[in-house]
């Protein structure tokens, strides 16, 4: 199977090249430069939008959405209802379909740009991602408290603050696993749900560090204190109705460890705390962005800046901090590489076959119809909604460029996007920045791909031994009757005015 699966990667590789080289002449507008001599726009990788001046806008057809929407519905049914088949083949499926969309945009539509943003952004994702889990793998924190509903929902707001300071992913990597062994014995599937909902989701909304989508605001021009000044009484109101409502759970969860000792020490230990270190210098490299920092270097296509040191500097530090991590972490973590395994290749599957559909949403949203109906109210619904099922970060981008576009704003202006965050030049801005910040931030917890951390914290869970609901399960069962209501009780608060 790996050797199948290597000769298909090749294949696309080869295949890409060669589009891309007879697209753009005998030699392709491809070049690694530490220093520029000539000014170059600042665009982020994530404006998938953006084309170059030479190649005319194709819409995708309808029916190159069907690889994404069958992609959903095999994580959602495959390890229910076909599971060894599933477990045995989701590497080739995701690639396979990825690579149906990849090949439709190449030579279907005639378009190397959408497959080029979304090589680009797989791999800043699985780079931060991987980096992120095998750094805090080595780190193995042991909280020998009693297990009580209060003492749970402590370290979860502990959490949620964490995650603003070392990011969504980097906060439950770190605390997935102390979470789980401090219920032993009682620990259920509604204790990961709550961690997705708390820590890997609506924690971060207060700075850009805390979720992808607030960082690409902060990198278009929303100044970095912004999100702190405007979320922070939503973000509060969210987690405490979550708190709450976990606490109501965790108090009617009587299952008792019966090996567990019945004396504590109430302290917390942590083995591998070099690894810190490591953890650092990766939320340090991220603001390594040769679209922000002149000098640094970067991969130029077609007039964009495409970060590549960041992304090096990412995998050596996973690699270091795995080979020099203490092994007593390793060992008492269970830390394996199998979660990431899985995540890499289903997300494969996703950012290659969810192009057609931001694309679509994209258009309509900066079509006349959809500016018309841009509110603060649509803005957090539609934001929120598609974050729950496309990946938040360029849905964050995409309503902010219709809502920028509706009012004469322009998104690749930072200048622009200033003004906008701000508030005075365009008519009630905050308000729908806002809107789009929570809706990008709190739906993201609506499903297991709505967010990166999401999916990861899943595979840990039952690589722990932890019976995870279904794709379906979880929204069936927790997003819509727990986090809907607390959602829609949010937008009534902040948003009917």
């Amino acid at each position: 199977m790996k050797n199948r699966l290597l000769l298909t990667l090749c294949m696309l590789f080869m295949v890409f090249i060669a589009k891309t080289e007879t697209m753009n002449g005998l030699e392709p507008e491809i070049s690694v430069t530490a220093i520029t001599t000539e000014e170059l726009p600042a665009v982020s990788i994530d404006d998938s939008a953006d084309a170059s001046s030479d190649e005319e806008h194709v819409s995708p057809a309808g029916w190159s959405v069907i690889p994404f929407a069958l992609l959903l519905i095999m994580i959602a049914t495959g390890p229910l209802f076909y599971e060894h088949f599933w477990h045995k083949n989701y590497p080739i499926i995701a690639v396979s379909l990825a690579a149906i969309v990849v090949l439709y945009y190449l030579f279907g539509v005639g378009d190397v740009n959408h497959p080029v943003h979304a090589l680009a952004e797989y791999v800043q994702f699985i780079a931060l991602l991987s980096s992120l889990y095998i750094a805090s793998g080595g780190i193995m924190i042991d909280v020998d408290k009693k297990a009580t509903p209060i003492t749970n929902v402590g370290l979860l707001l502990i959490g949620a603050v964490i995650s603003n300071l070392i990011g969504t992913t980097g906060a439950s990597m770190l605390l997935i696993r102390p979470f789980v062994r401090l219920n032993k014995g009682r620990i259920q599937p509604y204790h990961i749900i709550f961690f997705i909902f708390m820590v890997s989701n609506v924690g971060g909304a207060l700075t850009p560090i805390g979720d992808p989508p607030l960082f690409l605001g902060f990198l278009k021009g929303v100044p970095f204190g912004w999100t702190l000044e405007h979320n922070i009484i939503p973000w509060a109101t969210a987690l405490g109705m979550l708190s709450i409502v976990f606490y109501i759970f965790d108090k009617r969860n009587t299952d008792e460890d019966l090996e567990e000792i019945s004396t504590f020490t109430n302290k917390t230990t942590i083995l591998g705390s070099r690894n810190f270190i490591w953890l650092a210098i990766i939320i340090a490299s991220v603001f390594i962005d040769p679209n922000v920092i002149e000098g640094v270097p970067a991969i130029h296509y077609h007039g964009q800046k495409f970060s590549f040191i960041r992304e090096l500097i990412m995998f050596t530090v996973g690699f270091l901090s795995y080979r020099f991590a203490d092994k007593r972490a390793i060992k008492g973590n269970e830390f394996n590489f199998e979660p990431i395994r899985e995540v890499a290749f289903i997300f494969i599957g996703i950012f290659g076959t969810m192009m057609p559909a931001l694309a679509l949403v994209s258009e309509f949203a900066q079509s006349e119809t959809g500016t018309a109906l841009i509110t603060h109210n649509t803005l957090y619904w539609g934001t929120g909604i598609l974050s729950g099922f496309l990946d938040n970060a360029p849905t964050y981008l995409n309503f902010l460029a219709a809502a920028m576009a509706s009012q004469g704003g322009d998104i690749a202006v930072i200048s622009n996007v200033h003004d906008y965050a701000v508030g005075g030049v365009y008519d009630d801005s905050v308000s729908k920045l806002i809107a789009i910040s929570l809706g990008a931030v709190f739906f993201g917890a609506m499903t297991y791909i709505g967010n990166g951390p999401n999916f990861m914290v899943k595979s840990i869970a039952e690589q722990m031994g932890i019976h995870m609901p279904s794709f379906f399960g979880y929204i069936l069962r927790y997003s819509i009757p727990i986090l809907l209501p607390i959602l829609f009780v949010i937008w009534l608060i902040f948003f009917t005015h």
